[in-house]
Order: C-alpha cells, then structure tokens, then sequence
C-alpha cells in the first residue's frame, strides 16, 4: 500500500471527512513521526511496532565497480520492530476478518 491508497482507503471508511483533511491527517502522523526520529526518540504503536533509530558505527566499505575500499562514516538510521499483535496476525495466530 502507498501513501495515496492510505488516504483514500481513510477517506472511503470515512465519509463524513474531506479528502483534503484525511491527507493533512496522515502528513501530520508521518511528520510527527520523522520529527521524532530526528530528535532521537521511539516512537511506539501499540499493536503495531515501535520506530526507533540505530547508530551504525564508521567503516571501511568496498565501491562494487572497481572494488576499491572506501571509508563509510558513521550515520543514524530508522528501524521498525513489529508489535506481537501485528506478528500474530501475520502469522495466523488470530482470525482477521476482511472490513
């Protein structure tokens, strides 16, 4: 699913708002969350993971066309750990009906 098939599928479920306030809604949430990785926070949804941020340490990388070693530095970057309710229902381990 992509952003846009995410504000329609709000927008369809939810008929009493507009268009134009289901997407300001999910640009919100997605902002809020970006803002909160960069400031080094977790973001946790119950039942359906936690973001976080993981710092990976500066290393000697190899260039795959001419096989030269280059210095990678060190960088943030985001991680998604699954919440058990959404592994379980992945997983079968509950009934899901179709809405």
């Amino acid at each position: 699913m992509i952003k846009s098939e995410l504000i329609q599928k709000l927008a369809d479920d939810n008929p009493h708002l507009y268009q134009r306030d289901v997407e300001r809604i999910v640009a919100t949430v997605f902002e809020e969350i970006t803002m909160a990785l960069v400031r080094g926070e977790r973001v946790e949804l119950r039942g359906f993971g936690a973001f976080s941020v993981k710092e990976r340490e500066a290393r000697m990388g190899r260039n795959p066309r001419t096989g030269e070693s280059v210095p990678v530095p060190e960088k943030r970057v985001p991680f998604f750990k699954t919440g058990k309710e959404l592994r379980e229902r992945m997983n079968g381990g509950r009934d899901h009906e179709e809405d």
